[in-house]
């Protein structure tokens, strides 16, 4: 059996193709589920779109309630607490294909299913599972999950809600304020986090709301928002709301932890459901440049716009490819831990913690493909696209809050490399031994034989793998120089994030094709292999800008010399390939399919 790499290991570690999972490996199972979640979304999601975007709220509860029905609420959930039970690739598969009709119920349905239900899974005991969470699979009640405060945003362990134990020990009262709330003009149920006296650490609670019987909530007016209009979001308040003692999820001070690890889950969710909206854009894009002419020509066949389309498809292939490839590695994981014995629950908690680099490095990166997508999408159709009668200025806007919420990109830029650190150095990824192999490389002399390249992505494999050194060089110098303070410097952080999210989804790709071109011939994946090929170009060029700013920040004198010098050695192709043809090979495909293809 093949190795299972832990998490941040594809750094120092090299992947085999036929290791890797891709769409293309769904299950007959998983392609059934697939279409039915595809199938619901155009019968009750786009049909409606005008509703969701006049800020139905009603629809929205409505849909999810049909969305409960049908099973589609509890695609993660056991089968002992009324759910379907099915691995995480297919809970990755369903949100992907449920959120591309509208960010409003997508964000609805995310909500719900992650952070709204998971920390039961996860962290609650089996009485508090028993008696909640097979309301929450079926869509008999909602999830809402409340932690953001007027003070307390990214640093969500500074709330200020409280939560006051009762004389004879066997209720809280909970007082304080909660905003930018999902979903809490229709839920049932809050994850409520408060902190007891002076804590370190906040705790999780799971409060019950009953519109007839408030117990002390109050709610406030629905907020305005650009996207996701049809989202409830609403300010909680809380006034000395009472909650049983037996209704605290693990243990005291334990929800800073139960907040972050459903954040992990919720931000590879969110990579997945950006990825049917990449793909919809795309499509509506092309079949408008199919039909628009000007100068007696479809602005289709105009290379301008093809530009667009090559990158706009590309980015959504290597986004999908790289998203089921990390879903498979926690799947495989979770199956790992409970053949050796622990729980679901364990396996489940442990297998996505494993993982928390990539569901940042996905959550980054995708979440800013979809509204590069959108905006593009916008520009194809000129005039027209700023307008509501297309469906890009939705998209646009819906697109926007994905790099806000589930953490803000740059706290999730600076997470991800803060994560490989504190890795390194409990022994989890070995950093230190191919960082010293690195700096040892470049106090040599280098090799001037030119490398055979004649098998597919031979030259591209080798590509990652100097990218890979990159990233060792700059974050091993600049870890030298700072140690511990290395937090501080932000900038560099975000720059040294830059590289490794490049890394990783460059090399997703590639590997997603070439095990695809083993198996079906190359002449199959003719536009895989060109896609793959843009993307890498254009990481070796943002890695060699992002390097470069990052040395230049920390290194003078001889040792930034040095550096600039093995930069230069680790982002140059000996074969450049030719860009213009590889857009002009994807764009050429997907206006023959008139639509996203892949």
């Amino acid at each position: 059996m093949a190795e299972l790499l832990r998490g941040g290991q594809f750094l120092v570690k090299e992947t085999n193709c036929e290791d890797v999972f891709t769409p293309e490996d769904f299950t007959e199972e998983q392609q059934m589920m697939k279409e039915a979640v595809m199938e619901f979304n155009d019968r009750e999601i786009i049909p409606h779109k005008a509703r969701f975007e006049a800020k139905d709220y009603a629809l929205t509860e409505e849909v999810m309630r049909k969305a409960g029905e049908l099973g589609f609420l509890g695609v993660a959930v056991p089968e002992e607490f009324g759910g379907l039970g099915m691995g995480f690739v297919s809970t990755m598969l369903t949100c992907d294909y449920i959120s591309s009709g509208t960010g409003s119920f997508s964000t609805a349905f995310g909500a719900h299913t992650g952070i709204g239900t998971m920390p039961i899974t996860l962290y609650g005991t089996q009485e508090q599972k028993e008696k909640y969470v097979p309301k929450l699979a079926t869509g008999e009640w909602f999830g809402a999950y409340c932690l953001t405060e007027p003070g307390a945003g990214s640093d969500a362990n500074s709330g200020k809600t409280t939560a006051e134990l009762s004389g004879d020990g066997k209720s809280y009262k909970i007082n304080g304020q909660k905003m930018w709330i999902s979903n809490a003009g229709f839920c049932r149920l809050m994850i409520v986090f408060a902190r007891i006296e002076n804590d370190k650490n906040i705790t999780g609670f799971i409060v019950e709301y009953d519109k007839d019987n408030p117990n002390g909530i109050t709610m406030g007016e629905e907020e305005h928002k650009l996207g996701i209009r049809a989202s409830s979001t609403r300010q909680v308040f809380f006034n000395d709301t009472v909650v049983s003692a037996d209704n605290m999820l693990a243990g005291r001070g334990e929800g800073f932890k139960i907040a972050m690890n459903a954040l992990n889950v919720g931000r590879i969710k969110l990579a997945a459901a950006c990825l049917d909206s990449q793909r919809r854009v795309i499509t509506h894009a092309v079949k408008y440049a199919t039909e628009r002419r000007q100068f007696k020509t479809p602005i289709a066949d105009f290379g301008a716009i093809k530009v667009k389309l090559a990158e706009m498809t590309t980015d959504a292939y290597v986004g999908e490819s790289a998203s089921y490839r990390a879903a498979k590695d926690i799947e495989d994981r979770i199956a790992l831990r409970v053949a050796a014995g622990n729980t679901h629950q364990e396996a489940e908690l442990k297998g996505v913690e494993e993982y928390a680099i990539e569901c940042s490095i996905l959550k980054v990166a995708v979440s800013e493909d979809i509204q590069n997508c959108a905006d593009e999408g916008i520009q194809i159709f000129g005039g027209m696209g700023f307008s509501e009668e297309t469906p890009m200025e939705s998209a646009w806007r819906d697109a926007r809050i994905a790099r806000i919420y589930e953490g803000t990109n740059e706290i999730n830029r600076m997470l991800s490399v803060g994560m490989l650190i504190k890795k390194a150095m409990k022994g989890h990824v070995d950093l230190l031994g191919p960082a010293t192999k690195v700096q040892e490389e470049l106090m040599g002399i280098p090799s001037f034989e030119t490398p055979d390249y004649s098998e597919l992505f031979s030259e591209e494999k080798h590509m990652i793998e100097k990218l890979k050194k990159t990233f060792l060089m700059v974050a091993g110098a600049a870890l030298q120089k700072y140690g511990a303070d290395m937090e501080k410097h932000q900038q560099l952080l975000i720059a040294a994030a830059d590289i490794l999210i490049e890394i990783y989804m460059a090399e997703s790709a590639i590997l997603r094709t070439e095990k695809n071109a083993k198996r079906s011939g190359e002449a199959s994946q003719s536009v895989q292999i060109a896609m793959s090929k843009l993307y890498l170009y254009h990481a070796v060029d943002k890695i060699e800008e992002k390097g470069k700013e990052s040395i230049i920040s920390f290194a003078e004198g001889d040792e930034q010399r040095m550096l600039l010098t093995g930069l230069k050695r680790f982002t140059k192709y000996v074969n450049y390939p030719d860009i213009v043809d590889l857009r002009n090979e994807i764009a050429e495909k997907v206006k023959a399919e008139n639509k996203y293809c892949f």
